[in-house]
């Protein structure tokens, strides 16, 4: 078949290219591998949701297949039902969004009953996350979690993430996260309320913290299995006609752009001290060059939060760029990503 005209008028075969002074076959484009490993869990890419950005179930699956992803990390869930803040709840910003939501949830055992069938119908890989105002809440929570797994119900919850970015009530409300002892015992809660399983407590980490690595190195020392970095910034919007602020319980976390430069860091310290430690990305993340910025920096897996509620097929969208940025940058394996991330600040 004749071809079309190259290089200084020569015949060009499709599907070969022409180089000067010899011919070559036209490389052919390989699958990049994206098989992701966070520790003890395997997922087939490394693209989740964030907790709290994409509901308690299924809310996303009308924009994308939920199966299609590494995981869902569900909105955080307490032992018992919690109404959360008043409204608004929600305030965009210059660079992302402040939020109030107050850790609303209808309870772990009615999630269980009525939420995550549907995930598993979906053949989604779960993430429960949860939270609790007592180390006691936490291990209360985890031990429903096993029985689901015990009796079958849970078949798809890969991982628990422990948010203890949240006020503890026997230290004056002040953050789990935000002090060493209290994370220990949060986690170290959680650990034991999954006794008998094989799921890995992921401790989601703040970043209100002089040093991350000193918390995150209590977090390990208590038995999680991983690091989730990291949640919100603390933050405050006010209306200056009226010197209100603009949420309904007063402050918020801060989430989205701005956050992301953060969230790099905290994943790379905690990289440099713990080479071995899974750790999971979260902040900021809307595309896949964002994305392929946290895997450097040392992640093993990614979170997409607040981009979707602008975009509610981010995760995907997310998953897409970075499969072609990784062609592109020819990085054939997920794993080859941290080989490209220097030593120093």
């Amino acid at each position: 078949m004749t071809g079309r005209r190259g290089f200084r008028g020569h015949k060009v075969t499709p599907g070969r290219r022409f180089l000067p002074g010899k011919w070559a076959k036209r490389a052919p484009r390989r699958p990049v591998d994206l098989t992701a490993r966070i520790g003890s869990v395997v997922l087939p890419n490394p693209i989740m949701t964030a907790s709290g950005t994409s509901g308690h179930g299924t809310e996303l699956a009308a924009y994308l297949d939920l199966s299609r992803l590494g995981a869902v990390v569900v909105k955080s869930l307490s032992p018992e039902p919690w109404a959360g803040n008043p409204p608004p709840r929600v305030h965009q910003t210059a660079a992302g969004m402040l939020n109030s939501v107050g850790l609303d949830n209808p309870g772990i055992d009615h999630w269980l009953d009525h939420d995550l069938p549907a995930l598993t119908a979906a053949n989604a890989r779960v993430v429960v996350s949860i939270w609790g105002f007592t180390a006691g809440d936490y291990q209360r929570v985890t031990k429903a979690v096993v029985a689901a797994v015990q009796d079958g119900r849970a078949s798809a919850v890969v991982a628990v993430e422990a948010n203890i970015s949240c006020p503890n009530i026997e230290d004056r409300n002040k953050m789990f996260a935000h002090s060493c002892d209290a994370t220990e015992e949060a986690i170290g809660a959680a650990v034991a309320g999954l006794a008998g399983t094989a799921l890995p407590v992921w401790a989601k980490l703040s970043p209100n913290v002089t040093d991350i690595t000193e918390i995150a190195r209590a977090a390990l020392d208590a038995g999680a299995g991983g690091l989730t970095l990291v949640n919100t910034l603390m933050g405050l919007a006010l209306d200056p006609a009226t010197g209100r602020p603009r949420l309904g319980a007063g402050g918020g976390g801060l989430s989205g752009p701005a956050l992301h430069p953060i969230a790099v860091r905290a994943v790379f310290d905690c990289r440099q001290a713990f080479p071995d430690a899974p750790i999971v990305g979260v902040g900021g993340v809307s595309t896949g060059e964002d994305a392929a910025e946290l895997l450097v920096a040392g992640a093993d897996a990614v979170q997409v939060g607040t981009a979707t509620f602008a975009d509610p097929r981010a995760p995907a969208r997310v998953l897409a760029e970075l499969s072609e940025w990784c062609r592109l940058h020819d990085v054939e394996r997920l794993t080859d990503l941290p080989k490209r991330r220097t030593h120093g600040h």
